[in-house]
């Protein structure tokens, strides 16, 4: 029986893939289903994805027709999961073999339906850059002026996420939707555990600074409906503290 279903969008990540994708294999939690969407239209990667699958049983590959987004892959992967739980992955990040084992099992023994956990940050040649550590719990104050959560250390309860998708946003749609799920009342648990390793690519989508800054600016201002200058001040809120965040180990 599926316990798990893991989703991992997939554009142009051919250089992690196979690294976030065997960290998933090697899990010492073993009741999952890894759901693999690859969003191009250019198909070229596409072989070496099935390559590195290779017919396993646990794996299913969905395919678009064109680039739709990572809004779009999750929540079709959403739709496709099995598993009582949801946790993703995006593909140039990993996973500690013991991530999925102490998560599920603590969520089970203080029946939760919305962890994440610490993570660390690594370049893109893998080298350790800091560590962030998650708060106990997290309001929708708290998210507000600073998305400390993790989407690849997520794992959370899919009859939730059916009702509440992602919405189609270029970036920081996961932080939209935490704050949502926040503002409706589910309790966001930080287990303090370092457990994944997200990658910072320079060039990515979540790298663009112009693109983030609207999209920002769209969450506060449509979505949380502020007023024009109080989205501006939560905007500069949150870009200090992932500043702060991404430029830590600068200063130690």
């Amino acid at each position: 029986m599926i316990t798990v279903s893991v989703i991992m969008p997939y554009f142009k990540k051919r250089s992690f893939f196979k690294n976030a994708y065997y960290s998933v294999l090697k899990q010492n939690f073993k009741k999952l289903e890894v759901i693999i969407i690859y969003d191009d239209q250019d198909l070229s990667d596409l072989y070496y994805l099935k390559k590195i699958i290779n017919n396993r049983k646990n794996t299913i590959l969905l395919t678009n027709k064109k680039n739709y987004g990572v809004s779009y892959c999750r929540n079709i992967g959403i739709k496709k999961a099995k598993g009582k739980y949801l946790a993703f992955l995006d593909c140039d990040d990993v996973w500690n073999k013991n991530k999925l084992k102490n998560q599920i099992n603590f969520m089970r023994e203080y029946n939760l339906n919305f962890t994440h956990t610490s993570y660390s940050v690594i370049n893109e040649s893998g080298k350790y850059l800091y560590t962030v550590n998650v708060k106990k719990k997290l309001t929708y104050n708290n998210l507000l002026n600073s998305c400390d959560i993790g989407l690849s250390t997520v794992v959370i309860k899919k009859d939730i996420l059916h009702k509440n998708p992602f919405k189609q946003i270029n970036t920081k749609e996961d932080y939209l939707l935490w704050l949502e799920l926040s503002k409706i009342g589910y309790n966001i648990i930080g287990i303090r555990n370092c457990l994944s390793s997200w990658r910072n690519v320079k060039g990515s989508l979540s790298d663009n600074l112009m693109q983030k800054i609207k999209d920002s600016f769209k969450i506060y201002y449509y979505y949380e409906k502020q007023f024009l200058f109080r989205a501006i001040l939560s905007i500069f809120v949150l870009s200090f503290f992932a500043f702060k965040k991404k430029y830590r180990y600068l200063w130690v």
